[in-house]
């Protein structure tokens, strides 16, 4: 009797994240549009969703966050930003872990998501992991978005983990780009996500969200050569801190 409890205290948990997610959509649905009209006024559209959207969202669902900043972005400077990925959470606390807006990498199935996934495919880089054109369009977009002063965001592990994975091996991707494009990389570590909101079901609840923004790696001298070594010096600095607690 207790786990069925328990269990109904879990799915009204998630009906309620989902609810959530929509109605700040909803309300500025008129403004968001209109922000994700043109690419120029996207920093605008970032801070709406940072504070009206990402912000609501994980105080309703009662998990404040602790940021802890072992150096700070400037402000009009582009970087490339790398976290662990194990919860739907991890977008909402990507928003609130970074002022300078960013532009998210990620999959093309997430357009799927009602409401949310209208203004993901307006404003998000897509890429279909299986068609070598699409990921050769993804570093197109995203020199562009560069080009425009903002920063860009990928979750290098590619999609999320087995249950018992601590941290999936990365992707090349993100290092490749910002070897190319010159731009430090950061590296975020997620420490609660997957407690607070792991993608199983009939698990999860309320408590505080812990991040660490590592020191940052920088790229202007280095080439293709350092991609492998710079992939995974940054996973073992977020591995480690995951290790720790």
């Amino acid at each position: 009797m207790l786990t069925f409890f328990k269990n109904i205290g879990h799915l009204v948990y998630r009906i309620w994240f989902y609810i959530l997610v929509a109605v700040p959509i909803i309300i500025f649905f008129p403004l968001l549009l209109l922000l994700s009209v043109k690419e120029k006024w996207y920093p605008y559209f970032f801070w709406v969703a940072r504070n009206f959207w990402a912000r609501p969202i994980l105080l309703g669902m009662g998990c404040p966050q602790r940021i802890k900043r072992d150096q700070k972005l400037r402000k009009g400077k582009s970087y490339m930003l790398v976290a662990n990925h194990t919860s739907m959470f991890d977008i909402m606390l990507m928003l609130r872990s970074s002022r300078n807006p960013f532009v998210f990498v990620g999959k093309k199935e997430l357009v799927k998501i009602p409401v949310f996934g209208f203004f993901y495919k307006r404003v998000c880089i897509m890429v279909d992991r299986n068609d070598t054109k699409s990921r050769t369009a993804v570093y197109m977009r995203a020199q562009r978005r560069l080009k425009q002063g903002l920063s860009i965001c990928i979750f290098p592990e590619g999609g999320v983990p087995e249950e018992h994975v601590v941290l999936d091996e990365f992707k090349d991707g993100a290092f490749r780009m910002a070897i190319n494009h010159k731009i430090p990389v950061v590296p975020l570590t997620f420490l609660d996500c997957k407690k607070r909101f792991p993608f199983t079901f009939y698990r999860g609840g309320p408590g505080l969200l812990r991040v660490t923004i590592h020191s940052f790696f920088e790229t202007k001298d280095l080439d293709e050569n350092h991609k492998a070594s710079l992939r995974e010096d940054v996973r073992a600095v977020i591995l480690k801190e995951l290790q720790a607690h």
